[in-house]
C-alpha cells in the first residue's frame, strides 16, 4: 500500500491487475497536474484504453474523445483526440524522464498537451526538457508493466477508473 503524503494531489488509478498510486507534482507543473484532476473527477479517464503500449518504451492513454470503450472506441482514431478543454503551455523542467514518470503527450507542438499522458517504462531521458513531467508512480508499477503491447494493442487494456485520492 502506498505512502499517500498529499491526498488532494494522488490519483488511483485502477487497471486490470490492481491500483496504480500516481503523486502529482503540482509544485513542478500546475497546469498539468490541476488538468488530471478535473478530468478524473469528472469522470472522462474511466474505461479509456491505452492506445499505444510500446515495450521498453511507454504505455500512452488518455484520448477522452476517442478512447473511451463504452462510447465510440476506434483504434484508427484513438490517440488523435483530447477533451473539451483548452490546450496548456508545456511546463517543461529539469525533472526527467524515469522509470514511472508521467508525461503530457503532445502533438509536435510543444502547447497542445491537453488530456493524454504515458508512463514510462523505462528511464527515456531523450524526452528530457521536450515532454511535461506531472507525476510519479509511487506504487503498482507491476500494474504498468503488465499493461499489453501494441500500437493499439488488438484487445487494449484500460483505466478502469481514475480517482483523486481526497475523494476515493
Amino acid at each position: 500500500m502506498a505512502d499517500i503524503k498529499d491526498p488532494e494531489n494522488t490519483i488511483l488509478m485502477e487497471l486490470k491487475g490492481g491500483t496504480v498510486t500516481i503523486e502529482l507534482l503540482p509544485d513542478v507543473a500546475p497546469q498539468h497536474a490541476a488538468r488530471m484532476k478535473e478530468l478524473a473527477r469528472a469522470g472522462a479517464y474511466d474505461n479509456v484504453a491505452f492506445h499505444r503500449v510500446i515495450d521498453g518504451f511507454m504505455a500512452q492513454t488518455g484520448d477522452v474523445q476517442h478512447a473511451n470503450m463504452e462510447k465510440d472506441y476506434n483504434p484508427r482514431m484513438a490517440g488523435t483526440g483530447g477533451s473539451d478543454l483548452p490546450d496548456l503551455p508545456a511546463e517543461f523542467s529539469k525533472l526527467p524522464h524515469d522509470r514511472g514518470t508521467l508525461g503530457a503527450a503532445r502533438s509536435s507542438n510543444p502547447n497542445s498537451a491537453n488530456s493524454q499522458f504515458f508512463i514510462n517504462f523505462s528511464d527515456n531521458n531523450f524526452l528530457n526538457g521536450q515532454y511535461t513531467v506531472y507525476g510519479r508512480v509511487i506504487d503498482g508499477m507491476q500494474h504498468v508493466d503488465a499493461i499489453t503491447r501494441g500500437e493499439p494493442p488488438a484487445n487494449p487494456d484500460r483505466m478502469i477508473s481514475v480517482k483523486v485520492a481526497a475523494d476515493a
